[in-house]
């Protein structure tokens, strides 16, 4: 019956609950778990897909099915509360292995939200205005998609940068980027259309093409970031109705595209009638970056951007800078996808933006990743890793003969979570054995900790290796 199959599923679940199977512990063969549980093979396979479903385990063809590290729990988030101290760390790091929570990794290097020393003193002192009955009565009062007029301007100098600024008229609001996003998408994309996305990709891009019902296409990259011959190629494959693209500081890899590649870009956006969707939420650590798409194709692009990184993930905005020809379809879309941003957001942050907080934190965060990627370079010298000075994260590709299943697993063994290379890349199966590691949300003692341990895990080799 179907519950059997659950059942042993549960025990083999509390097994690995209670810590007697480890992540990247080799389970046996499906046959001779069959044996050993006095089940039918058939049975067995049943359970090992139960368990892959669960996230317990992942199967690797030729090799056989781990136990994996365990998913990210929201407790992550806060991962300062739960890390070590510095010392404890260290003292971790000699006996083998790092103190955990409840069994999930107690350094989170998944999430990446950036906190500047001091930020929230700052952001504090902007909403002091805030807190006044008659401010604060009009702040609590419904927003259109367009804002206010003192909010549209805030924007358009925020996102302004390269020579270009949006103007007063292009700009609306979400709830965040991740809205913003989707509103973008939802306004070029129909239902059963292809957007055109990098390989490897934004993970919020997957979950919200699948939920809008659009194909998502993947695009070569190299160095230089997206490649518009390979755009090419895909529109002649079948028609694609617009591309998103991250040009500056790509998530993961970090890539900046030069300002010859974002002109190839923006020709082939012209050239084959099609939208871009702009992703700069990054862009803030590299204000040197050549101006953005929208500032070469600006009847075709809509520019997404948000504060979650720039302040906090708590309390954000997100920003659509789009063609004229194209808000009331946008700001449709924020409508009837319930996103658009709160009145109250709105008024925090066009405070934040005008009175000189955001610029402030953005410069403090800058110095701070720079500080953290110099940790990078001295952790991880001799692996392949991809990343730039101004990036918050880094593309490690593992060395062989690690898989990226088994590495996250060993990584989780010694307390530390990683980002798989699959989360990134369309399809998944195409992914490289490859992981992306956030530097922002530890503090940097643990950070350097994290990253030394990551190296000795990866010298180490795989478990079960001969």
């Amino acid at each position: 019956m179907a519950e059997d199959f659950r059942r042993v599923a549960d025990r083999v679940a509390a097994e690995i609950a209670a810590g007697r199977l480890r992540p990247g512990d080799r389970l046996p063969t499906q046959r001779a778990f069959a044996r050993s549980h006095r089940i039918a093979n058939s049975t067995a396979i049943r359970v090992y897909g139960e368990l892959v479903r669960r996230g317990l385990a992942v199967g690797e063809v030729g090799r056989g099915t781990f136990v994996r590290a365990a998913p990210p729990s929201p407790g992550h988030a806060l991962a300062e509360e739960r890390t070590p101290e510095p010392e404890t760390a260290m003292q971790a790091g000699t006996s083998g292995s790092a103190p955990t929570t409840s069994g999930a990794p107690a350094i989170n290097l998944e999430l990446n939200y950036p906190v500047a020393e001091g930020q929230s003193e700052l952001m504090a002192a902007s909403l002091a205005g805030l807190l006044r009955p008659d401010v604060l009565e009009a702040a609590t009062r419904p927003a259109a998609a367009d804002g206010t007029p003192a909010a549209r301007e805030a924007a358009a100098s925020l996102l302004a940068r390269g020579g270009w600024r949006p103007h007063a008229g292009q700009l609306l609001f979400a709830g965040n980027g991740r809205q913003a996003i989707a509103a973008a998408i939802a306004s070029f994309v129909r239902p059963g259309g292809r957007l055109g996305v990098e390989a490897l990709t934004y993970p919020l891009v997957k979950a919200v093409a699948e939920r809008l019902g659009v194909t998502l296409v993947a695009i070569e990259a190299d160095d230089g970031g997206l490649s518009p011959d390979a755009l090419y190629a895909a529109h002649r494959r079948a028609p694609l109705s617009a591309v998103y693209v991250q040009p500056t500081l790509h998530n993961p890899t970090s890539v900046t595209m030069s300002e010859e590649r974002r002109e190839r870009l923006a020709a082939a956006c012209e050239e084959l009638d099609i939208g871009a969707v702009e992703d700069t939420t990054w862009a803030f650590l590299a204000p040197e970056a050549p101006a953005p798409l929208a500032a070469r194709v600006p009847a075709r692009t809509v520019l997404v951007d948000s504060l979650s990184k720039r302040l906090a993930p708590g309390l954000t905005t997100g920003f659509l800078a789009a063609p004229v020809s194209r808000t009331s379809q946008l700001a449709e879309a924020l409508r009837s996808g319930a996103w658009t941003a709160a009145r109250f957001n709105l008024e925090a942050a066009t405070r934040w933006i005008t009175d000189g907080t955001v610029a402030t934190v953005e410069a403090a965060k800058r110095a701070d990743a720079e500080d953290r990627h110099r940790l990078v370079r001295r952790r991880l010298a001799g692996f392949r890793v991809r990343t730039e000075p101004r990036a918050y994260y880094c593309w490690w590709e593992l060395p062989a003969p690690w898989r990226t299943d088994t590495f996250v697993a060993a990584a989780a063994a010694r307390g530390i979570a990683v980002s798989p290379g699959r989360a990134f890349a369309v399809p998944p199966y195409a992914a490289p054995d490859a992981v992306r590691i956030g530097l922002a949300t530890p503090p940097v003692e643990v950070l350097s900790y994290a990253l030394r341990t990551l190296a000795e895990v990866a010298e180490q080799g795989p478990p079960g290796r001969p």
